[in-house]
């Protein structure tokens, strides 16, 4: 009796770290498939996007983060993996894309995917209605993309072949 109260006392104290350890695969697992997204253009990124598509809304987080990082082409891959997931919760996300990304075919990936998801209704397309409508407001206020100069700084120009700090030798 006491070895199996031992035992009953030792599985509930390992339980939570069971289901972390779980929840830490499905983190890495999800990373690899945004990982072959973001860095690939090839055979590979179709199948990766049906895996993480599988993952559902627990993958918009990871991809929210890597839509700042990015490759133009690893953007637009992301957002198709959001279509494919079609849950109403990435819609903030792309929201921000499509007021704010640099790349105007990016933005306009992300605005295209809302207007299908608002024509077809339901509360996904409520909310992606209701962030056409947002977005058209940024847009007139005139919010959008901050630019960079070549030095990467908003408003500076580049350095590049600029002569070098005086006392340099």
């Amino acid at each position: 009796m006491r070895a199996q109260r031992r035992f009953v006392t030792a599985l509930l104290i390992a339980t939570p770290f069971l289901a972390l350890a779980c929840e830490d695969v499905s983190h890495r697992d999800i990373g690899d498939e945004i990982n072959i997204l973001t860095r690939r253009n090839d055979a590979l990124v179709p199948p990766a996007t049906e895996r993480l598509s599988a993952y559902g809304r627990k993958a918009i987080p990871q991809i929210e983060t890597a839509l700042h990082t990015a490759s133009p082409p690893g953007r637009l891959h992301l957002i198709e993996a959001l279509e494919k997931i079609g849950d109403g919760e990435s819609v903030p996300v792309l929201r921000h894309v499509a007021v704010y990304d640099v790349r105007q075919d990016v933005r306009d990936a992300a605005e295209r995917l809302l207007a299908r998801w608002a024509a077809a209704g339901g509360l996904r397309g409520e909310r992606a209605r209701a962030s056409q409508g947002e977005i058209a407001r940024k847009r007139a206020a005139g919010e959008g993309p901050l630019l960079f100069g070549e030095a990467g700084t908003p408003g500076l120009p580049s350095t590049v072949g600029a002569p070098g700090p005086v006392g340099a030798s």
